[in-house]
């Protein structure tokens, strides 16, 4: 295929305002008997990416940022509950995306249609339904609103974690040891806004996203994947290297703390956005279920392995990302390098969906010869807007050894950061420009190499409001509803009915206690932040 989106005679998916009656000559019929599964082919024959080439995407699109943060998740739900609770969200993560596709192969055999996208499917299942035939369209804008708001914050997260992990590697080179058993560093080195590095990265992102067609993608999204696999590699092996013995923690974490870990891990596990796009794009679509199962079985493991170890390994001093527990020597800054490579060329697969729902309609208004100019500058507009979000901020305070006397952080030249370690304690930096009257304000430091201050962006929050509100909707919530509209008609058992209600509810009673928790603790953290006040946990 030479490009993912034709202009000139685009595919059912990128019309997204055309409704479903004016896509064929003849209208929807529910009860009309569809194709088998097995006799779904691409119509067309257009090439597409092969079996191995999606399964590469498939790994990519689901491991990202929110695997570095399943140890935190699994704190909140406790040691025999986390990895429990992570396996069966992540069976029913992947039967809702074998939900989606099956419903999308069964609508597009029944229209004649070469594939249809995730706002489509919904769509046309509606329209099975009497009563919500006329208002069909909006459940393809409720789905890519949810889309767009998912996969862009997904994209702002990452352009976070790029700057803020090559910020620290650049700026703690002095203070980087070649010792990885222990870290004991206190160094003042010059500090540069975040946003700087932003800019830096602005060029290659815009132009990593020019690339339209996911074929070209692919090595370097293999390349990314064996540079995230070692990376991983070198987490484990801290990880096994240093278990505590005897291990104490709660095997159940508090209940008012589980929601925290739903949005976490079903931020992780939201990898239902990319399905579809990835499955249309098959040479043979018919054969993707082998490699749903396949990658997301690879993806479930890794999530609660690390999810594990890392609680196990850190317990309740694990951070939002497991890279920030990590010693300051050399070899674990090259995991920070080589993770942020991957989440680098993840960004481009992520920004792939909502630039498939918003660029198409936007250059159907204008002359084809302008089309390629329109589609370029929206792809650069959307990685602006990402690159200029901000991140709500926590301040705490590490209890690091004896607490000692009281010290004046305002002996500190604005611009400048402090960067504290001892033992295994979290590496945490302190910017005191991003912090409205930070000067004057006292906190407890350590006596002689004890933790001094900290100031984190609250990724840990941020994920979890994302996974709850959004991924929730999208991964657990619509497509046990798909299933029952399209199929309805056509005769559904009571069990099956029965078991998609209680995935549906599932993912609204997350939605809503997720949302409201993770938005009650960044007030809370934001609250304490303005009070000028250091909490010490």
């Amino acid at each position: 295929m030479a490009s993912d989106i034709n202009y000139q005679d685009g595919p059912v998916s990128h019309q997204i305002n055309e409704s479903p009656g004016d896509k064929d000559d003849e209208p929807i019929h529910p009860n009309s008997p569809s194709r088998r599964q097995s006799e779904y082919e691409r119509i067309g024959g257009r090439a597409g990416s092969s079996f191995f080439q999606t399964l590469i995407h498939l790994l990519k699109g689901n491991i990202g940022t929110g695997l570095l943060g399943l140890p935190l998740a699994v704190k909140n739900a406790g040691l025999l509950m986390g990895p429990l609770s992570l396996l069966v969200m992540g069976i029913v993560a992947v039967h809702c995306m074998q939900i989606l596709v099956k419903c999308s192969h069964h609508l597009s055999a029944k229209l004649g249609k070469p594939f249809l996208s995730y706002g489509d499917a919904v769509e046309y299942g509606m329209e099975n339904v009497s009563w919500l035939r006329r208002h069909s369209v909006w459940g393809r804008y409720l789905v890519n609103f949810f889309l767009i708001i998912t996969q862009l914050g997904f994209c702002c997260v990452y352009f976070v974690f790029l700057s803020d992990n090559f910020k620290q590697v650049i700026e703690a080179a002095n203070g980087t040891t070649m010792n990885c058993d222990t870290n004991q560093t206190a160094v003042i080195v010059p500090s540069f806004d975040s946003r700087i590095y932003m800019v830096i990265f602005l060029p290659f992102i815009i132009a990593l996203v020019f690339i339209r067609n996911l074929k070209f993608l692919a090595p370097f999204s293999f390349i990314a994947n064996v540079v995230m696999c070692f990376s991983l590699v070198l987490i484990y092996y801290f990880c096994l290297t240093h278990i505590p013995q005897p291990i104490n923690l709660p095997l159940a974490g508090k209940a008012v703390d589980y929601p925290l870990f739903f949005g976490t891990a079903i931020f992780a596990f939201e990898g239902i956005g990319v399905v579809l796009p990835l499955e249309n794009k098959m040479q043979k679509p018919q054969n993707f279920s082998t490699v749903l199962y396949l990658g997301m079985g690879i993806v479930t493991m890794l999530y609660i392995s690390l999810g594990t170890i890392g609680y196990i390994c850190f317990g309740g001093r694990i951070g939002g990302s497991i890279t920030l527990n990590l010693p300051d020597c050399w070899m674990y800054q090259t995991v920070k390098l080589l993770y942020s490579f991957g989440i680098f060329i993840t960004y481009a697969l992520q920004f792939y969906v909502p630039a498939e729902i918003l660029i198409p309609p936007a250059v159907a208004r204008v002359r084809p010869r302008l089309a390629l100019l329109v589609d370029l500058s929206i792809r650069v507009g959307l990685v602006l807007l990402t690159s200029s979000e901000h991140f709500i901020l926590k301040v705490d305070v590490l209890e690091a050894g004896k607490m000692g006397k009281r010290k004046d952080l305002s002996e500190f030249d604005k611009g400048q950061i402090v960067m504290a370690r001892q033992g295994d304690n979290v590496a945490w930096w302190f910017e005191r420009s991003s912090v409205a009257g930070a000067a004057g304000v006292d906190m407890d430091v350590a006596e002689n190499t004890g933790a001094l201050a900290i100031l984190i962006p609250m990724l840990d929050l941020v994920i979890s409001l994302v996974g709850s509100f959004s991924s929730s909707a999208l991964a657990l919530i619509f497509p046990p509803l798909l299933q029952i509209f399209t199929f309805h008609t056509e005769g559904i058992s009571n069990w099956l009915l029965v078991k998609n209600i209680v995935i549906s509810l599932l993912g609204l009673v997350g939605f809503i206690a997720g949302t409201y928790i993770s938005i009650v603790e960044i007030i809370h953290r934001n609250h304490s932040k303005h009070n000028g006040t250091f909490q010490v946990f």
